[in-house]
């Protein structure tokens, strides 16, 4: 018997049909090395916004005009040809669904280890080598979520930013970590913080998700990962501590 007719149909018009594509990815998700390769994907994704995020984010310290360009900038991409916001609304889609998927991917893999570790303490023990950053992970997701929400609320709609709606973005951002609300950059910082810790296990992971991270090649991309979740949690910090400490007003 031929084993190909499970897996093909023929239509109308003799076109061939192979469902076994289709159900190829769902049933890829469904094991540990998909899952793990779908986090992967999307914390990379995750990591190249909050790069080119903290990039534009650095061009407050040249003034106001300038950030204030960037911010029009972002949404006016492709016009005519693409609606005004049109690709800005699509990253953030995009982020939204990848956030959702790097979540959901992470509490199944969690949820799969419990299982195959029914020795609380042996779990217990597995869980104080691996350290801190593992505590974090299940977070992080969760803190960058609520970020992109409020990143929404403060600076897109002006619901919860002190100067509302109608004021200019590089207003938006002063007046969110002026000296007075200092309680919001102290929140800010360990949030951050907290996030970088996670993208520094998060990325080295991914490296050794991808094959890229093993053996003699391990502390390169170790280093390569502490780089990177440096880099990031000192150009975010940035802007937030030299709005509070009066260098950016």
């Amino acid at each position: 018997m031929d084993t190909r007719s499970k897996r093909t149909w023929t239509g109308r018009a003799g076109r061939t049909y192979f469902p076994a594509v289709a159900i190829a990815l769902p049933e890829l998700y469904r094991t540990t090395v998909g899952k793990k390769a779908v986090m992967a994907v999307t914390g990379g994704i995750l990591v190249l916004y909050l790069i080119a995020h903290m990039a534009g984010n650095l061009k407050i310290f040249l003034g106001a005009s300038a950030f204030n360009h960037y911010a029009e900038w972002l949404r006016t991409i492709g016009e005519p040809a693409i609606p005004h916001r049109g690709l800005l609304t699509a990253v953030e889609v995009v982020l939204a669904v990848s956030v959702i998927l790097h979540m959901w991917s992470a509490v199944s893999l969690a949820r799969t280890a419990r299982r195959a570790r029914p020795v609380r303490y042996a779990a217990r023990r597995k869980s104080h080598a691996h350290g801190y950053a593992v505590h974090t992970m299940r977070w992080g997701g969760v803190i960058i979520a609520l970020y992109l929400v409020w990143h929404l609320l403060d600076l897109t709609f002006g619901a919860v930013n002190p100067l509302g709606r109608n004021a200019t973005p590089y207003e938006k951002v002063v007046a969110d970590f002026a000296p007075s609300h200092w309680y919001v950059t102290v929140f800010y910082v360990l949030a951050v913080v907290l996030v970088g810790v996670h993208l520094r296990h998060g990325i080295r992971s991914a490296f050794q998700t991808l094959g890229l991270a093993s053996g003699s090649s391990y502390p390169a991309f170790d280093r390569l990962a502490a780089a990177v979740s440096a880099l990031l949690v000192a150009g975010f910090l940035s802007v937030p501590v030299s709005v509070t400490l009066g260098w950016v007003k």
